[in-house]
């Protein structure tokens, strides 16, 4: 006689399951010793308080200064300008020098770049040389933009050169990170093809790996890209003149209808980057 068959009902709980409602249960312990639904419910009780201010005053983002302002001022809409510009300027600068030494570090670090026979004398030495250009992007993506910023801003202080180089030196291990992924995910075809016709490496690599790889990284450089932007602005509350400065100052003056234009001024920024970067990139895949 047959043993009934087990109910799903009946079986034990999968793996993941109890992993997801252990973390869950993790989660809301850390928020309840962190305090964050007795900080939440005082914001939701207050019915004047800030965050319904602050929620008000995104229906409504000011077109002028919410407070008086000495004589010669630009108006608010030039001023929008002028962050705007400069958000983008860091951005470009700064992803300009990361790609600039991101992109040979990036060659050095792909696996095809080294290829050698196992008993080729030169095999330890380009070994050697594949993994310190990796532990190289790995260190410089390991600490955050925030954090480069940090250290520039106390050494060379809130300048250009600083802001861009806070943006590119993690951007540049990130970049050399997946650039070396995507020249090593070529089509070898057209390589090896070009190899027994007695092409060197170096012909090689130029005539057909970089080609073939070229429309996947530059649509990857569009997209950081925009990362830039985004850090750029945020570089604002570190001092530096971009739009993350002007939307500190507004907060820091309770002027909230003023903070929500900055706001509102930056998500287009990225709107109009994201849409540009990518009509490109799909040009360029095609």
């Amino acid at each position: 006689m047959r043993d009934a068959p087990i109910s799903a009902r009946g079986r034990a709980p999968a793996p993941a399951k109890i992993l997801g409602v252990a973390l869950i249960a993790t989660a809301l312990l850390a928020a309840a010793h962190l305090g964050l639904f007795r900080t939440s419910a005082a914001l939701l009780q207050a019915e004047h308080g800030l965050l319904g201010r602050f929620l008000a005053a995104a229906l409504c983002p000011a077109l002028d200064y919410e407070s008086a302002v000495p004589a010669g001022t630009p108006p608010l809409w030039q001023k929008v300008l002028e962050g705007l510009r400069s958000t983008a300027s860091f951005a470009l600068a700064g992803l300009s020098l990361a790609l600039c030494f991101g992109a040979p570090l990036g060659i050095l670090c792909a696996r095809s770049t080294w290829r050698a026979e196992k008993h080729d004398p030169r095999a330890l030495a380009a070994r050697a040389l594949w993994l310190g250009a990796r532990s190289l992007a790995a260190a410089l993506r390991s600490v955050h933009e925030l954090l480069w910023a940090a250290l520039f801003l106390a050494a060379l202080g809130a300048s250009p050169l600083a802001a861009a180089c806070a943006l590119a030196l993690p951007y540049a291990g990130t970049l050399a990170k997946v650039f070396s992924e995507l020249l090593d995910e070529a089509d070898e075809r057209a390589v090896r093809a070009l190899e027994e016709t007695g092409a060197s490496r170096v012909q090689a690599f130029l005539a057909a790996r970089l080609p073939t790889a070229l429309p996947d990284l530059t649509a990857y450089a569009f997209y950081r890209f925009e990362c830039a932007l985004r850090s750029a602005a945020v570089l604002g509350f570190f001092g530096y003149p971009t739009l993350g400065l002007l939307i500190a100052q507004a907060f820091e003056n309770q002027h909230l209808r003023e903070l929500w234009t900055y706001l509102y001024a930056l998500l287009l920024l990225v709107l109009l980057a994201e849409r540009w970067s990518s009509a490109l990139r799909r040009r360029l895949v095609a």
